[in-house]
């Protein structure tokens, strides 16, 4: 029934902030912005007078992976959770990288703190390959993932 991921979409806080970050540190491609709102946006978010802006980034030229969907909400009180991976959610997005080493020396010179240093997984055995792999936060907190494939 269901074919493919479009997007995932992302609640910031500020739109703006999550656009530099996203673009100018993480090298996604800006795609481009709109605001969402109408009798439309109302029933597809269930509440009233919804204002929404919304900008779509990718890292993939050719498209073949999701956009990433960055929301802000411009009338509504968005809650700041501490995110975390040992809780239901989307407990973070991953994305693949050429040189995971020199991707988390890139996060270091922007200020961005990883979780670690760059780790090696080996799961051959499970058909899933080798990567290295770090987790970092983007300005809102929300919890990314950078992988490298050194074996599939």
């Amino acid at each position: 029934m269901l074919k493919e991921i479009v997007h995932v979409g992302i609640t910031v806080s500020d739109i703006d902030r999550s656009i530099e970050f996203y673009r100018d540190i993480l090298g996604l491609e800006y795609e481009g912005r709109l605001i969402m709102e109408g009798p439309e946006t109302d029933a597809l978010f269930k509440e009233e007078n919804i204002k929404v802006h919304v900008a779509y980034l990718n890292g993939d030229p050719k498209k073949i992976s999701p956009s990433v969907e960055l929301l802000m909400f411009e009338n509504r009180e968005i809650q700041h959770r501490k995110c975390d991976l040992f809780q239901t959610s989307i407990s973070e997005i991953c994305f693949a990288v050429d040189d995971i080493t020199a991707f988390h020396r890139h996060l270091e010179e922007q200020g961005i703190m990883t979780f670690s240093l760059p780790q090696d997984f080996d799961f051959t055995k499970n058909g899933f390959g080798k990567s290295k792999a770090i987790y970092f936060k983007d300005p809102d907190g929300i919890i990314l993932e950078a992988m490298e494939y050194l074996e599939k």
